[in-house]
């Protein structure tokens, strides 16, 4: 083959492997950031009507030590809550060698476009296990007082997939806006000295009230969801479709690349 040819053939090939490998414009990635925390309080709200939750582990500790003390509404519900935290710890550790490890730098478009679909897949996977009828998915078999040992499979890819989140939030040094801790969220919130600033002045400040507020309000909705339909599946259905959504956003997000040269990495804040 005559080397023109040869350059036609792997042009293609070197373009989509430049377009992966990019690193993406930083600005407004906070968009994706806050979209995370609507898919926190979908999910958390509509497993917590099992007594369960998948991302804040503030409530699963509580509920490990309510049933190491014999308090629990269920027995050995605590299992559920201790495979939650283990869960989410292996998923943080996973999704963080992914960025630095296997897939580096984390802000490459390849990266993340990969963690979000590793999200997705996880949370499809749990609706289908639910959907089959490997796992009852409706809302009063959740709560319940017999526990089910089949619930644990996806409440553990549940947990496992939450943690993708915040690790994807530090990795674009959006530390402010943690996806899954509201708690942390409001202590920086109200502790800020520049509270009061204008709103252009203090773009943190901004984005913790607009992560709270997405926060309650996806619960919310998630709560009516499942009043109305007396079910889980519609609720992570939502859920899903919304991490996809985040993965296609990946694939079609600017990236930061001058005329000629290497690409240049963005800043992010």
């Amino acid at each position: 083959m005559p080397a023109s040819e040869k350059m036609l053939a792997t042009q293609p090939t070197s373009s989509i492997s430049r377009y992966i490998e990019a690193t993406v414009d930083g600005r407004h990635t906070d968009l994706i950031v806050l979209a995370s925390c609507i898919a926190t309080g979908l999910t958390d709200t509509v497993i917590y009507n099992g007594k369960q939750l998948t991302s804040v582990l503030e409530g699963n500790t509580i509920f490990v030590a309510l049933g190491a003390s014999g308090q629990s509404t269920k027995p050995y519900s605590w299992t559920n809550s201790l495979l939650s935290i283990g869960c989410y710890s292996l998923g943080t550790l996973c999704f963080a060698r992914l960025n630095t490890s296997l897939l580096p730098p984390a802000k490459r478009r390849g990266t993340l476009m990969t963690s979000f679909f590793l999200q997705t897949i996880l949370i499809v996977v749990s609706v289908v296990i639910i959907q089959t009828g490997v796992v009852d998915g409706r809302v009063a078999a959740q709560a319940d007082k017999i526990v089910v040992w089949n619930e644990l499979i996806p409440i553990a890819l549940l947990s496992f997939q939450s943690a993708g989140q915040i690790v994807n939030s530090r990795a674009m040094n959006i530390n402010e806006v943690p996806t899954v801790v509201v708690t942390s969220l409001l202590c920086d919130l109200f502790s800020d000295a520049a509270i009061l600033a204008p709103v252009k002045a203090n773009v943190k400040r901004n984005r913790r009230i607009a992560g709270f507020l997405l926060f309650l309000v996806s619960s919310i909705v998630s709560g009516w969801i499942s009043k109305a339909t007396g079910r889980v599946e519609p609720v992570l259905w939502i859920t899903a479709g919304l991490k996809l959504g985040m993965t296609l956003a990946w694939a079609f997000w600017p990236w930061m690349q001058p005329v000629s040269g290497p690409v240049r990495h963005a800043d992010p804040t």
